[in-house]
């Protein structure tokens, strides 16, 4: 058995588990020079957090392993297909490379696919169903909050 096939067992085996908790049938781990260095499964069930994602959680829980929010050299397994918040949230910690095994396809008949999500994001702002507006706002002594954080961050210096 090859490694991603290994690791994408690990993965269906936590989603597996976690039916019997009472969960949703997802898992994730992460993987870092050929091992887990962490794993997550979907703990909407038990948060009651919409957020708490397999994947999400797994992500969660390799940043206090490696002490960072930088998860380069990082890769997920996950047993289905990563929803957009967890794409982007593997997108945003710099995971190089996702591997699943189901797909959306597999799901939707279990309402378990979240392919109507990419459709609706990928349309303009406008059409899409949730109200989404630019509206800018300043404070009155502090009017770019980017800058200071930029100034803060670097010592006042540019990079």
């Amino acid at each position: 058995m090859n490694e991603e096939s290994r690791f994408l067992l690990e993965a269906i085996t936590l989603a597996q588990a976690n039916i019997s908790k009472g969960g949703r049938p997802f898992g994730a781990v992460v993987v870092k020079d050929g091992e887990v260095i962490a794993s997550g499964v979907n703990e909407i069930h038990s948060s009651h957090d919409p957020t708490a994602h397999a994947e999400l959680t797994a992500i969660r829980a390799a940043s206090q392993v490696l002490h960072s929010p930088d998860l380069r050299g990082c890769e997920v397994y996950a047993s289905g297909h990563p929803c957009p918040m967890c794409m982007a949230a593997m997108r945003m910690a710099g995971i190089q490379a996702v591997t699943y095994a189901y797909t959306n396809e597999d799901g939707a008949p279990y309402g378990l696919s979240t392919a109507a999500i990419y459709a609706e994001l990928a349309r303009p702002f406008a059409e899409q169903s949730m109200a989404i507006r630019h509206l800018p706002q300043r404070l009155g002594q502090h009017p770019d909050i980017y800058a200071e954080w930029q100034s803060a961050h670097t010592g006042g210096q540019d990079h």
